[in-house]
């Protein structure tokens, strides 16, 4: 909604207030009164909302970084079920971001919706460090791997209630927090949308330097110090980081609620599907506002009944079609999200299987997802300051490629991950069979560095892929419905890792049954993770002919393509006019 002040439609100053300093794409203040650029927004605003970011990070890696770890050594659960709960909780954590983004579009905005969603996520963060630290609350410590007491009933209905509570609570604040982010900065005003582009790099890298900091300290201090510690930290982080935010309160600009996406979208396909028989007319007027091609326009035409869901404007349906028009997009990213959920789950019980020792000091097998995160920083910046000022020559863009182009990069880097694991995982095993180690599943004499090349691509592979599917779905979701944008980019990583848990119960189920060796054992030299990892491999090819062939059919939102031109077009003017 926009306000009522429209600084180039009035006066130049009025109370000493120059009209020009009010932002000029609707945002407000909590009150909802119209909001000055010199006062709230801008990287001021930002950098509460980033440095609360680099805290929730920690907080969220900190626990699901070294979760199957505890699941296996600590509640004794095999490799199968223990990486399925992994990918199973991590999936909800990633989906529940829909919901998130309809009570924030719909009803409370982004701005509350986040502060009631951040209480829910720190009270399940807060009993979860209570059931790692209790001794009532998990079972009792087991020398004998093959005779374990399982965890109780009571036990695991504490532990998993925590988590599960933990995951609604990301649900508002995961969609909202860099939405929030974003709408400090005014599309309206060159220099301000020229700060927007790069945004989500920073803000990715943000991200990840919180991640980094869990995957070292916090999962050496779990695996060496102990899990109740281990979980504190992070969770007394996440208390800080809402702390923070809450302090940027006074500096933030906010969109006001514009209803629900979903029901937006409802009530186009619905009119549309009600009025299916109706013809197109070739009478623009016959339209609700302007004319327009395609089934669903159908929506827009009039007729007797003037309804909601009868009678769409021609902007509604324009949204509905955008909205849908990204999901073979959205679809085309599941599988390389389902390779991340490898991160946490096989590639860091394979790295229990290695050396990990340096003197006297261990390396935790989580840690070296910390070199995703490196790897990722790295390429960040890189890209960010060299890729794009070179590609810029060549294609005149001034994201140097486009989106697409760049998330396609990071899929065919996928492919080539998969090859690389699994012949790093072929590698390790027949070492393992030439030492004796196949039955009894000891230690493998090689150290846990040669999976150092399959996380250093995951890394590079997420600053190509991950940013770029973060800001395109954020670009080409229209205005009213940039949350909801934004919950396609995580809607995609809890689908793939769905899709994770999903492949490897069938595949352990299927290699179990008709096989001649289970691929996936508790005993991981007894296993064949190479053979996984090589469907993977076709699996992420195969999406890529998929990725291609979407891509070949998307049209870009044309204010968005267009907006790079004319923003291009607006600092080159005012560079003139300041000379």
């Amino acid at each position: 909604m926009h306000s009522s002040i429209t600084p180039r439609s009035m006066g130049v100053e009025e109370g000493g207030v120059l009209h020009g300093d009010y932002t000029e794409d609707g945002t407000v203040d909590l009150k909802g009164n119209p909001v000055r650029r010199s006062k709230r927004g801008g990287w001021k605003a930002c950098s509460f909302v980033v440095v609360y970011e680099v805290f929730e990070r920690m907080a969220y890696y900190g626990i699901s970084s070294n979760l199957i770890l505890y699941l296996t050594r600590k509640l004794h659960q095999g490799t199968v079920t223990a990486a399925n709960n992994v990918t199973n909780w991590v999936g909800t954590i990633w989906m529940t971001p829909i919901l998130g983004a309809y009570v924030a579009d719909a009803h409370l905005g982004r701005y509350w919706t986040f502060v009631i969603a951040s209480g829910i996520y720190l009270s399940g963060m807060s009993l979860l460090t209570l059931s790692v630290s209790l001794p009532g609350l998990r079972p009792p410590h087991c020398p004998d791997p093959k005779n374990c007491k399982k965890a109780s009933t009571l036990q695991l209905a504490v532990f998993y209630g925590a988590l599960y509570t933990l995951a609604v609570g990301t649900g508002g604040t995961k969609p909202n927090i860099s939405t929030i982010g974003a709408d400090q900065f005014d599309e309206f005003e060159p220099k301000e949308k020229a700060h927007k582009l790069s945004f989500f790099n920073w803000w990715m890298f943000s991200i990840f330097f919180g991640t980094l900091f869990a995957n070292t300290v916090l999962v050496y201090i779990q695996d060496n110090v102990g899990w109740a510690l281990g979980y504190g930290l992070p969770t007394a982080g996440l208390a800080v980081s809402i702390l923070i935010f809450l302090v940027g309160s006074p500096f933030y600009r906010h969109k006001v609620p514009s209803g629900s996406p979903f029901t937006r979208m409802a009530r186009v396909i619905v009119a549309a599907l009600r009025k299916w028989r109706v013809p197109i007319p070739t009478d623009p007027k016959e339209f609700y506002e302007l004319d327009l091609e395609e089934f669903l326009n159908k929506a827009c035409v009039k007729t007797d009944s003037t309804t909601p869901w009868m009678l769409c404007s021609v902007t509604q349906v324009e949204e509905t079609k955008q909205m849908l028009r990204m999901i073979p997009i959205l679809m085309a990213t599941f599988i390389p999200s389902t390779m991340i959920a490898q991160i946490g789950t096989l590639f860091v019980k394979q790295g229990t299987t290695l050396q990990r020792r340096i003197g006297d000091f261990e390396i935790p097998p989580a840690s070296l997802a910390g070199f995703v995160t490196i790897s990722m920083l790295v390429c960040v910046v890189l890209y960010d300051r060299y890729f794009v000022k070179i590609m810029k020559r060549w294609t005149k863009n001034p994201r140097g490629i486009t989106l697409l182009q760049r998330m396609g990069i990071g899929v065919v880097l996928h492919i080539l991950i998969m090859v690389i694991a699994s012949l790093t995982e072929n590698y390790r095993l027949r070492v393992a069979k030439d030492h004796g180690l196949v039955e009894s599943g000891g230690q493998v004499p090689l150290s846990i560095f040669i999976l150092l090349p399959q996380f250093v691509l995951m890394g590079t592979a997420d600053a190509f892929l991950e940013v770029a599917k973060i800001e395109f779905f954020y670009d080409q979701a229209p205005e009213m419905m940039k949350s909801l944008g934004t919950s396609y980019s995580m809607t995609s990583l809890g689908v793939g890792n769905f899709i994770s848990s999903f492949l490897l119960s069938t595949v352990s189920h299927i290699t179990r049954k008709h096989g001649r060796h289970e691929w996936i054992l508790n005993n991981l030299n007894a296993s064949h993770l190479d053979y996984y990892y090589a469907f993977f491999a076709i699996l992420n090819f195969l999406n890529f002919g998929f990725f291609l062939l979407m891509t070949k059919f998307y049209v870009y939102k044309a204010e968005v393509s267009e907006s790079m031109e004319v923003l291009r077009q607006e600092l080159k003017g005012s560079s003139l006019r300041s000379e």
